[in-house]
C-alpha cells in the first residue's frame, strides 16, 4: 500500500487495527515510533545494480493501556515528516516486534489493515540457472488411461 492510500483510508477513522498474518490483532495500545524513509541500493546476484525505496512505520506497543493512538494524530504525525523528510509517494513497509523485528507488507480489508508476508527472492534466476516457473492449469494435463483413477475403482 502506498503512503497516499494510507492516509486516504486513516481519514474518518475513529480508531486504528492492524492485523498480523497470523490472524491476531496487533494490540490497540501500540504506538507508531517511526516513521521514516528507507532507500536502499544494492546490486543482484547477476550484477544489476538495483534501488528500492519504501515508507517505514515501525509498530511498538508495551504495557501503557493508557495512550492509545488516534487516526489524526497518526496523519499529523505523516504530514509532518512528509515535511521535514520530505517523503515521496511510495510502499509501505511495517516493522513489528515479534521474535525478532518482523517486516510486513501492507494492505487493507474490512477496514482493519493488514500486515502481509514479505518473502526473499532470487532476483536474477535466469543468471543463476534457476529454471522459471510455469502455472499449468490441472484441467489442461493430459490425463492416459492407464494412470488415471475413475470413481468407484477405489484408487484414490
Amino acid at each position: 500500500m502506498k503512503l497516499s492510500d494510507f492516509k486516504k483510508h486513516l481519514k474518518g477513522k475513529e480508531k486504528i487495527a492492524f492485523q498480523l498474518p497470523n490472524g491476531s490483532l496487533v494490540p490497540n495500545h501500540f504506538h507508531v515510533t517511526e516513521v521514516g524513509a528507507i532507500s536502499k541500493k544494492f546490486i543482484d546476484c547477476g550484477g544489476t545494480l538495483r534501488e528500492e525505496k519504501v515508507i517505514n512505520f515501525q509498530l511498538w506497543e508495551e504495557n501503557d493501556y493508557n495512550h492509545r493512538l488516534h487516526p489524526e494524530k497518526l496523519i499529523h504525525i505523516i504530514e509532518l515528516s512528509e515535511e521535514k523528510l520530505n517523503l515521496e509517494d511510495n510502499e509501505i513497509e511495517v516493522e513489528y516486534q515479534g521474535e525478532t523485528i518482523s517486516k510486513y507488507g501492507l494492505d487493507i480489508a474490512n477496514g482493519i489493515f493488514m500486515l502481509t508476508t514479505k518473502q526473499t527472492d532470487c532476483l536474477a534466476k535466469d543468471a543463476c540457472g534457476i529454471p522459471e516457473k510455469k502455472k499449468v492449469r490441472l484441467s489442461e494435463i493430459p490425463i492416459s488411461s492407464s494412470n488415471s483413477c475413475t470413481p468407484g475403482s477405489g484408487c484414490c
